[in-house]
């Protein structure tokens, strides 16, 4: 299970600044008119060692008059389904507006917890203006200014108390999700895997319905399958098909041990899907990438090693990840990418001893140390491999605060040249000895 907190809202209460300020990051282009949330917006966060995924659904109205409104209910209705906690956005200056009243009347009906914040209170006087709020009958309000930041943390203590523990292994089978815009050949290729019609194909964008988990043992393999689920129903609204597959994506990726992207070779890697990938990769997950409908491509002896290069540019700086040409049509390479995936979980789950670890990166440390910061020298004394489920290196030392950004990728590297990690996000950590 993972645990989603989903900001809605009317456009322009300020969905994008609190985004930013939970994922510290600036991705979000944050101005002051309405409706100019344009990028793709989910982002991973954490709050006193708990994970969690904040959605901005902002990024998913198509603004126009006529449907802007109906696409702001309708995606309060998905945002209801799919996330865990839902933060619905107020703006003190306006007062409650009728978008508002209609949003809240809609989760006044959800099941999930709800929390009403109100944005933009700077002062003592707009403090008392904010109790207009308590008017939805929703429960205690929150009053924050996502500007600077105060509020936030007492919403974020708050708001962690309804999250659902996520349990650790429940079987120890590798966990495979297929992730990938719509309509680029996921179910079939499940289907072509198993050799029958698991799931109704259709040449429909978003027709998939929910996330299916899949038994899969077949030729001396393995391991359980998540589909990642699209729709019920097909919308009006292109933005909300988006919105609602991303939700779903979210989910299944965050139960995944490894996620095979599929991208449309006619289309190329698009802007939702290095988001996805980067998604995955922060979530620390095993990554393969299938590249599929190559058939349709007219090829000649560069056209592979330029794709390639292409994607891998893209996804600067972790590059180490398996790229498959697949035809799922033609079956071609559909079984090499499933034993592609399950090298991947076999290197995620690697344990390197330490002493092995030791007496290959010790004499590469020695010949290539790091470079000495304000006259005083670094020196790398030990390394070993925390615990845990996904590759995390300690490097003990006795500056680790004067180790740059360069060193550190340089030292993932020679640990990549000689631990084979491809496909796997390495953590390194440089500690005091």
């Amino acid at each position: 299970m993972s645990n989603i907190i989903a900001i809605v809202g009317r456009p322009n209460v300020g969905k994008s600044t609190l985004f930013n300020r939970l994922t510290e990051s600036r991705k979000a282009i944050v101005d002051d008119f309405s409706g100019v949330t344009r990028d793709r917006h989910y982002g991973v966060s954490e709050w006193t060692d708990k994970q969690f995924t904040v959605i901005d659904t902002g990024g998913y109205v198509a603004n126009s008059e006529d449907v802007f409104e109906a696409a702001i209910r309708e995606q309060v209705v998905i945002a209801i389904e799919e996330a865990t906690v839902l933060i619905f956005m107020v703006d003190v200056t306006t007062g409650i507006t009728d978008l508002d009243d209609d949003i809240a009347q809609l989760l006044r009906r959800s099941k999930k917890p709800v929390f009403t914040v109100v944005n933009k209170v700077d002062n003592t006087a707009l403090e008392n203006e904010a109790s207009v709020f308590y008017g939805f009958g929703l429960g205690e309000i929150y009053t924050i200014s996502s500007m600077t930041g105060s509020g936030t943390g007492e919403l974020l203590d708050d708001v962690i108390t309804h999250f659902e523990d996520v349990p650790l292994e429940e079987n120890a089978l590798p966990k495979l999700t297929i992730v990938g815009r719509p309509n680029v050949g996921k179910s079939s290729l499940i289907n072509a895997l198993i050799g029958k019609d698991r799931n109704i194909v259709t040449p429909i964008a978003g027709t998939t319905r929910d996330s299916i988990h899949i038994h899969y043992n077949q030729f001396g393999h393995e391991f359980m399958f998540i589909d990642t689920a699209g729709l019920r129903k097909k919308t009006k609204v292109k933005e909300n098909i988006e919105f609602y597959s991303v939700m779903r994506t979210i989910k299944a990726l965050e139960e995944a041990d490894v996620v095979i992207l599929m991208i449309d070779a006619e289309e190329g890697m698009e802007s939702q899907d290095v988001n996805i990938f980067h998604l995955a990769e922060k979530n620390k997950k095993g990554i393969v990438i299938l590249v599929n409908k190559w058939d349709l491509i007219e090829k000649n002896n560069q056209t592979t090693k330029v794709f390639e290069e292409e994607i891998r540019k893209r996804l600067q700086p972790f590059t180490d990840i398996p790229i498959l040409f697949t035809s799922v049509v033609n079956k071609q390479r559909i079984f090499q990418a499933v034993e592609t995936a399950l090298q991947v979980f076999q290197n995620r789950s690697k344990k390197v001893p330490t002493s092995k670890l030791n007496d290959v990166m010790l004499p590469i440390i020695e010949k290539y140390p790091p470079p000495s910061s304000k006259g005083k020298y670094i020196k790398i004394k030990y390394v070993t491999q925390i615990n845990a489920t996904s590759p995390m290196f300690a490097f003990f030392c006795n500056l680790p605060q004067y180790i740059k950004e360069p060193y550190k990728r340089f030292i993932e590297n020679k640990l990549r040249e000689n631990f084979d990690f491809n496909g796997v996000p390495i953590q390194i950590y440089f500690r005091q000895k």
